[in-house]
């Protein structure tokens, strides 16, 4: 029998989420990647959602900070979903190049002017450098931030407990 509380789901969630922003960074450096504003946002998601994540499992606060996650992988679901729409445009049709930058493009410079190593910005949201398994990077976190959404939603306001195996006594 297991047993699934809300605070071992705060702490996949913050642990799994760290993890995916650490892998983005292997990989980026690893396979020369080249992450576009939409990508290094998404990893700034990843850092934040960990975070919070892993506050809430201390229970101070948990309602706020699993609001937070729960906000945040709403902007990354968005996100995500947005750059798979780029990618999965015909070549040459769209671009996230070109014209004034916008909220996230200007947050995501100011960060890469002062953390360079962790977000740096130097290629093009609709290119998909890497696939796995069929999907992209962009398809990848769509999958993640909605799996976060999910489970941040349960445990906000699901039951406090969920048993796989057996029953309650």
């Amino acid at each position: 029998m297991l047993t699934i509380t809300r605070k071992t789901v705060w702490l996949a969630i913050g642990l799994i989420a760290l993890g995916l922003a650490a892998g983005s960074l292997i990989l980026t450096a690893w396979l020369d990647l080249h992450p576009c504003y939409l990508c290094i946002f998404q990893r700034l998601l990843f850092i934040l959602i960990g975070v919070f994540g892993l506050l809430a499992v201390t229970g101070f606060g948990e309602k706020l900070w699993g609001w937070l996650v729960l906000l945040l992988a709403g902007v990354g679901t968005a996100t995500a979903s947005y750059q798979t729409w780029l990618q999965l445009q015909p070549p040459g049709d769209v671009s996230c190049a070109g014209g004034p930058p916008n909220l996230i493009e200007q947050l995501v410079y100011f960060l890469s002017d002062n953390m360079p190593s962790l977000f740096e910005v130097t290629g093009l949201c609709e290119e998909e450098e890497l696939v796995i398994l069929g999907l992209s990077l962009a398809n990848w976190a769509l999958v993640s931030f909605g799996t976060v959404l999910i489970a941040a939603a349960w445990a906000l306001f699901g039951k406090p407990q969920f048993v796989i195996g057996g029953s309650r006594n």
